[in-house]
């Protein structure tokens, strides 16, 4: 969203995407130009105005999201001013009422997907561990186990409201976050009782840039994705710079995010683990690229999903061969 047409309301921004080709938008509670969230929480009149605007645009509401809310339920004292701006002015530089803003704002979004009839939500972990995410200083005993404790108790009684509501909550895994790779998931799905409502948002593009196998994470955590980010990337680390990247910019580093098509994850790969496993949700475009412009981007973005979308057949491709004899499986057997 913008200050410039047409993406400064949502109905022109959706009319926008439905031209392009796409069939649905996710949209981000943190900007009054799409939604006002506590009168969407309150107000079943308005979720159905608000869904109505953007069918008429020609677009469903896939799913809503709280990256920015979500990342302020745990703030390290070290992001305290980095992250301010994510928060209205009345809390900013007030940590705790922050975080309690930032709860309530949770809170409201479940209330707001049920009344929108969505079943997942994005966001964000926060972090209070990620200053020590690389082992040196040593770390001392418990420290991270205290971390993904307090997270967990920060978090649980969201949960708990995302339960009432019949919504998912799909943490973003994402470096910056506490949730950030596969082992720190499992840490804090622990931490929270393994709740049926803390589930994955799967985006590869952070697992290309972490160096981690994108491909058999489905394989390892399918049956807790409940949102995918379909998002390209590339790494090519060099003798000068890796993961971790030199404090470079964007272009410069060996790790970056591009447009669909222009980096190396492998949709074919991705779409088909998807489909084996009978992954039901949405594929939604996030777009970053350090090169290419976001409109050209986006207007590539749909023919590109729409190509990898795998139709799951009504019979077995070798049904032809099939018998239906019913005693010829005891003759193949030489049992009769």
């Amino acid at each position: 969203m913008g200050d410039a047409a047409p993406f400064d309301t949502l109905a022109s921004a959706a009319r926008w995407m439905a031209e392009a080709g796409y069939v649905g938008v996710q949209i981000p509670t943190w900007d009054a130009r799409c939604i006002d969230l506590k009168q969407a929480a309150e107000s079943q009149d308005y979720c159905d105005e608000l869904a109505g605007t953007c069918r008429e645009a020609g677009v469903d509401i896939t799913e809503l999201s709280t990256h920015l809310q979500g990342q302020l339920v745990a703030v390290h004292p070290a992001y305290d001013a980095a992250f301010d701006g994510f928060a209205p002015e009345a809390v900013r530089g007030k940590p705790a009422e922050r975080q309690v803003w930032a709860v309530e704002q949770l809170h409201l979004a479940a209330k707001a997907s049920r009344r929108l009839g969505l079943n997942a939500h994005a966001t964000f972990s926060g972090a209070l561990a990620w200053p020590f995410f690389y082992p040196w200083p040593q770390r001392p005993a418990g420290l991270i186990e205290e971390a993904f404790a307090e997270l967990a108790r920060r978090w649980r009684p969201i949960l708990d409201a995302f339960e009432e509501s019949g919504v998912d909550l799909a943490y973003e895994i994402h470096p910056g976050e506490d949730l950030h790779d596969g082992a720190t998931f499992e840490r804090f799905l622990a931490a929270v009782n393994n709740h049926p409502r803390a589930n994955i948002l799967y985006d590869p593009s952070h697992y290309v840039l972490q160096a981690l196998d994108y491909l058999e994470f489905i394989d390892i955590y399918h049956d807790r994705i409940r949102m995918f980010h379909v998002k390209d990337a590339e790494f090519n680390p060099t003798g000068r710079s890796g993961v971790y990247g030199g404090y470079q910019d964007w272009i410069d580093r060996p790790g970056r995010f591009r447009s669909l098509g222009d980096g190396q994850v492998d949709f074919t790969g991705i779409f088909s683990k998807l489909t084996q496993y009978g992954y039901s949700g949405w594929a939604v475009l996030e777009w970053e690229c350090c090169l290419k412009h976001p409109e050209d981007g986006a207007r590539e973005g749909a023919p590109f999903i729409a190509a990898h979308m795998i139709r799951r057949p009504e019979r077995a491709f070798d049904d032809f061969a099939a018998g239906s004899d019913p005693g010829l499986n005891r003759k193949l057997l030489g049992l009769s």
